[in-house]
């Protein structure tokens, strides 16, 4: 099955085995992380608090990273112990690695996830899954070919408030759903002012860095984190923290994909900073039976429902409004049937459990019972790129699900395929 095709979401939640408890030496899970500066370093300790999983090696382009990490309290007493490398090819030939964690920018995860599952790997890999519609379509094939158990990073998939809200969703009380609407202003992210190229600091392989995005000289305000606000490398708020919140819209209304999409915005706010990805940004997706709506702003918390993000279920009853603190149903005074429910408060982060649910999966080796695989996590990022296309060729655009397209031959020839430069090519599968 393609990106796009039938697939409905869903969700599963298992209980932890006790093989996490008692480790035997057969049972014990080494692992390799590649890209440590942020979330891949998050993911990492993480991953080193479940029993019987030993960190020992990481890769990096930064050596500066690498060597501030290395001295976190966490791993400085094995350090000593841990391979460091600056090209993750060499890191994959490390016999003793079972699972390779990948936190790098978006535009490196398809080809590293798809190079460890041929090595023989297991794969943890940060959203957004792909940095393309083609890249989510090939690590899916990659996934099936190679056999690899991959967990993508979309941990709210782990935390039992979200789990506990869609079960109220789905009990049917708030009535007919006709519209969703996902809410993002994350005021903590703001584009960098623009400054000019320069030489890359000591210590960092910056070609490697740009891997198989255009030659461009070097500048700070597009590298480490800011590298999310420019297409060559990312997708703005929409695919870093859309593929979090659509996915939610996705899984509450059973839904597969939208049949047109309309996405509006620009740089509104801040018109004169670096970045190349809309500071605002909304899109409208039309679904046979409701209408989803995503809304983003960058550097302002003040969002729908006074919450700098949420996922807003509005039904003839009432409506469910879902973020990472909790969840609660605001009654329709009209309703005749009684629905309020206060805030329920998040009983669990998600993080650490999304590495547990990972780690067991492996050993049991059930990759069914992971709770984020690589086709549910396609298909939310694809979701969130049709938006982004959409917002690019300013245009409403109409996806042809039986054929994993839009309907239009020169959006498809123009955003499908990110193409690629510096030698590299993104792997075909039949």
């Amino acid at each position: 099955m393609g990106v796009g095709g039938m697939f409905l979401p869903g969700l599963k939640s298992y209980a932890l085995s006790k093989s996490t408890q008692n480790i035997s030496a057969n049972d014990q899970i080494n692992i390799g992380s590649i890209g440590i500066n942020g979330m891949g370093w998050a993911n990492t300790l993480k991953a080193i608090e479940v029993p019987g999983v030993n960190l020992v090696a990481v890769c990096d382009v930064d050596q500066n990273v690498i060597r501030k990490k290395l001295n976190n309290k966490a791993v400085a007493p094995i350090k000593d112990k841990i391979k460091v490398y600056d090209d993750y090819r060499k890191m994959l030939e490390q016999k003793d690695i079972d699972v390779v964690y990948i936190g790098t920018p978006d535009h490196w995860h398809a080809l590293m996830m798809i190079d460890a599952a041929a090595a023989g790997k297991h794969v943890y890999v940060e959203k957004p899954i792909g940095n393309s519609i083609a890249e989510c379509k090939a690590m899916v094939a990659a996934q099936k070919k190679y056999g690899s158990i991959i967990q993508v990073g979309q941990w709210q998939r782990s935390t039992t408030h979200f789990q506990e809200a869609m079960a109220f969703l789905h009990s049917g009380k708030l009535g007919p759903i006709r519209t969703v609407k996902v809410g993002c202003y994350q005021g903590w992210m703001r584009p960098q002012p623009k400054i000019a190229n320069s030489e890359s600091p000591k210590g960092v392989d910056y070609d490697a860095w740009l891997g198989p995005a255009p030659k461009k000289p070097f500048n700070a305000s597009r590298f480490h984190f800011h590298f999310r606000w420019f297409w060559d490398y990312a997708g703005g708020l929409m695919t870093d923290w859309g593929v979090h919140l659509l996915d939610y819209a996705l899984i509450g209304m059973k839904a597969s994909v939208p049949k047109t999409i309309v996405g509006l915005g620009g740089k509104f706010a801040y018109p004169d900073l670096s970045q190349e990805t809309p500071d605002t940004l909304t899109t409208l997706y039309e679904f046979d039976q409701f209408n989803l709506v995503w809304d983003s702003a960058m550097a302002i918390d003040n969002g729908p429902y006074r919450r700098d993000h949420c996922i807003a279920f509005i039904g003839n009853n009432g409506t469910l409004v879902l973020d990472r603190g909790g969840w609660e149903v605001i009654e329709e005074k009209r309703s005749k049937n009684k629905v309020l429910i206060p805030l329920q408060k998040k009983s669990n982060n998600g993080h650490k459990e999304h590495q547990i649910n990972f780690i067991q999966a492996i050993r049991e080796n059930k990759p069914e019972i992971l709770n984020c695989n690589v086709e549910d996590a396609a298909h939310v990022a694809l979701v969130a790129q049709m938006g982004n296309i959409s917002f690019r060729a300013n245009q409403k655009l109409s996806w042809l699900a039986e054929k994993n397209q839009f309907d239009d031959p020169k959006i498809n020839n123009a955003y499908l395929t990110k193409e690629y430069f510096n030698g590299y090519q993104l792997p075909k599968f039949d």
